[in-house]
């Protein structure tokens, strides 16, 4: 049996901080794992929606509590950098190891999972990059993976509610009309709850590029 709430791996980031503001403001019972729980602003660790559990991602007792709760897994991890060097298989290998595993146990389907536009599709007009390709495998699961250039913006929520209300979303592929490359993360974890509450079942099994959408006006 599944749990109700959405669960959020790398919440501790500027972008992971602007989702739990907007999960929170949208009243979604919400819970984060992290590492570094310290670094989650006092103002949403002490919001009654917000449970947040510490633990590392090969850590299974923990984590398997917080997918245990959860009906939705939304993950902002990203690449790990080790002396000025990524390792784009880092969080792919975290994924297949154990968070694929322990949804498959407590039957989560959902999760929406962040990548970049490094991670190349036949659909994409044009790419920056040939290579650094991460091979996402989560046979049985509903995945999407939203691939982000460029993410701006702070975390405070001053900032948070200013830049959510940042434009209209561009869903697509890289260098079609529309597609700028960049969107403020207050925007970006706009679209993400959405995307949650209404299921986003045309991306499920894709991976669509998210940017701003080019000349579209304030929602303000």
């Amino acid at each position: 049996m599944t749990g109700s709430k959405v669960l959020v791996l790398g919440g501790t980031g500027p972008a992971g901080i602007c989702l739990l503001r907007e999960l929170a403001y949208r009243n979604h019972a919400t819970v984060v794992y992290a590492r570094n729980p310290y670094k989650i602003p006092k103002d949403l660790v002490s919001n009654p929606l917000i449970e947040v559990i510490k633990g590392e991602m090969d850590d299974l007792v923990a984590l398997s509590t917080a997918v245990d709760q959860s009906s939705t897994v939304i993950s902002l991890l990203g690449p790990n950098i080790n002396d000025g060097k990524i390792n784009p298989t880092l969080f792919a290998d975290c994924y297949k190891s154990s968070v694929f595993p322990l949804m498959r146990r407590h039957g989560v389907r959902r999760i929406i999972a962040m990548g970049t536009i490094s991670i190349v599709r036949p659909e994409d007009r044009w790419t920056f990059f040939q290579s650094m390709v991460v091979l996402f495998e989560a046979q049985g699961l509903d995945w999407t993976v939203f691939r982000i250039a460029s993410i701006p913006g702070k975390s405070d929520e001053a900032s948070w509610r200013k830049d959510r209300e940042d434009g209209e979303v561009f869903v697509g592929w890289v260098g079609e009309k529309g597609w700028t490359g960049v969107q403020k993360r207050g925007a970006l974890t706009r679209w993400l709850v959405d995307a949650a509450e209404g299921g986003a079942e045309e991306w499920v099994g894709k991976m669509p590029a998210v940017s701003r959408l080019a000349g579209s006006k304030n929602k303000s």
